[in-house]
């Protein structure tokens, strides 16, 4: 990584996503997928008067020029590559910050890489960072940056080695050796059992030197695992069954 952020290159990065296909979704124009974007329906403020003008850049060409030179001019002015990544539609942070990686400070990945992976809803199944490519950028980032100072101090106390869960549903059912898990069984058991399902909670042991960070803001006690590591994977006990009274 280099030593100081090339900021010219991040927007250079930036610029090409900028550029890339607006997807439409069934619920287009309402819905759709780009970097920038997750709405086909954008406002650009008029020339002369300041008033308010929606277009449809799914299919006004010059609406779609026009919304593409107004965030580029964004871009341009932005001071800082956090500044830029906030422009980012979440669920492409990460490809953002894959490709911008090379252009970046430690300082400014492991502080996007820590913003990205806790706003993006399922990080673990973004198409375009493979799960090795994750894993490694969590070993080259900053721990204390990933972190904050109360996260960090929990990080250092964690045992060694250390028993982890993860709950799963029919979605993701095939991703149990994944990077995040937690500490609390309760919390597996929440995510197995979220959307109505009857999923399963499953539990794991991992070295501490195979943890790559703890991230506590969502109240989740969630722990990122270098999955090729966790051992002994079975599934947990069911809690209730911890409470049953023998008759």
């Amino acid at each position: 990584m280099k030593k100081e952020t090339d900021l010219a290159g991040v927007k250079s990065i930036a610029k090409m996503l900028l550029m890339t296909d607006v997807h439409e979704t069934e619920f287009s124009p309402v819905v759709v997928q780009h970097p920038f974007t997750s709405s086909g329906i954008v406002v650009l403020p008029e020339k002369s008067g300041g008033n308010i003008m929606p277009l449809d850049i799914t299919r006004d060409t010059d609406g779609l020029r026009q919304w593409r030179n107004a965030v580029a001019s964004s871009i341009d002015h932005a001071d800082n590559a956090f500044g830029i990544y906030m422009m980012v539609n979440k669920p492409y942070g990460l490809a953002f910050l894959k490709y911008a990686s090379p252009y970046l400070s430690k300082k400014d990945f492991s502080q996007i890489l820590s913003s990205t992976w806790i706003m993006c809803e399922v990080p673990n199944a973004v198409p375009e960072v493979s799960m090795r490519k994750l894993v490694a950028m969590f070993r080259s980032a900053d721990p204390q940056i990933l972190m904050d100072e109360d996260e960090y101090r929990g990080f250092q106390e964690l045992d060694d080695p250390l028993t982890v869960y993860r709950g799963v549903t029919a979605y993701n059912a095939d991703r149990v050796r994944a990077l995040s898990w937690t500490l609390d069984r309760q919390t597996a058991e929440w995510f197995a059992r979220r959307f109505g399902e009857d999923g399963t909670v499953y539990k794991a042991k991992i070295a501490k030197e195979h943890i790559y960070a703890l991230f506590n803001g969502r109240n989740e006690s969630e722990v990122i695992v270098d999955p090729e590591y966790l051992t002994d994977i079975t599934e947990a006990q069911d809690i209730a069954s911890d409470f049953v009274l023998s008759q």
